[in-house]
């Protein structure tokens, strides 16, 4: 039996009764309580709207209807303070208690930085999944793009995590989600006239199609062809074939279980899950500091 000796503080309500419970404690001396409960799909009333995003690093994302999430860059605005305590760390004798609690300076600092990005990450992907049918966003190559100049900035960005929240939220609240494969030349072609006038430097922001002479923004053309990218993929997922007795047949979209083994194909759409099926949820709900936390367990004979 374990008996918490602080008052704890709740980022919500558990919708259930929990099946299991897992403690956690990160570098900086945090423990979290991670509660396993039965939650019912919270489907969204339907919207006509459906956007495609283009990621960067000027811009954090760019909308096919043209609106702009600015990047906030946390960690470049947190490096001259994260810079000033790792060289007091760096100072520190080791094995000492001054380097330990320098230690925890520096955990405590990227923990900041780590918290207000996800902060971020979550509020924009929740607006954008309530405020669109379909999303579909361009299946970047993070890893490489990490090992290149700019590792800091799109480490920085953190397009992963935030793909991967526009993913579970549409399953969770009855979108479609697609990603559209990354070889797909979204910067190439007019999406307009459709004609593809090869790659561009990245300098070049602006550019003007030969064929219609549409004035182009990069990255708005760029997530227009991701948007139109996107619709050709869900529309080949969803295409009617006849059966034997030549009527039409419509596949059924059942969701996979968030247990199961395996990694989804490129360039499949993610469905959204039925009203009435249980789905596994990891809620996170507890968290406190650790600075003068005291955690006893108890063993009951």
């Amino acid at each position: 039996m374990m008996t918490i000796c602080e008052k704890v503080k709740w980022s919500r309500r558990l919708p259930a009764a929990p099946t299991s419970l897992t403690i956690t404690k990160d570098s900086c001396g945090r423990y979290f309580l991670s509660f396993v409960v039965d939650t019912e799909p919270d489907i969204l009333p339907e919207r006509q709207s459906e956007s495609g995003i283009d990621l960067g690093l000027s811009a954090f994302a760019v909308l096919s209807d043209g609106r702009k999430i600015d990047s906030p860059r946390f960690l470049r605005r947190a490096e001259k303070k994260l810079k000033r305590v790792q060289r007091e760390l760096s100072r520190k004798a080791k094995g000492s208690k001054n380097r330990a609690k320098a230690r925890f300076k520096v955990a405590r600092q990227h923990a900041k930085v780590a918290n207000r990005r996800r902060d971020f990450h979550h509020k924009a992907s929740t607006q954008i999944i309530r405020d669109n049918q379909a999303v579909y966003v361009e299946d970047l190559a993070v890893s490489g793009l990490g090992r290149t100049r700019l590792a800091k900035s799109v480490h920085d960005a953190g397009w992963s995590a935030f793909v991967g929240m526009l993913e579970y939220k549409a399953v969770k609240h009855g979108r479609t989600f697609a990603k559209v494969d990354r070889v797909f030349p979204s910067s190439q072609v007019c999406s307009v006239c459709g004609l593809r006038d090869g790659p561009k430097p990245l300098h070049i922001r602006k550019w003007t199609c030969g064929a219609c002479g549409t004035v182009h923004d990069r990255d708005h053309n760029a997530a227009r062809n991701v948007l139109l990218e996107g619709r050709r993929i869900v529309a080949a997922g969803r295409a009617e074939t006849p059966n034997a007795c030549g009527a039409p047949v419509r596949r059924a979209h059942v969701p996979a279980q968030r247990g199961e083994a395996g990694s989804p194909r490129k360039g499949q759409p993610t469905q959204a899950g039925i009203p009435g099926i249980h789905a596994r949820e990891h809620v996170k709900t507890l968290r406190y500091d650790d600075v003068t936390r005291q955690v006893t367990r108890r063993s009951m004979a």
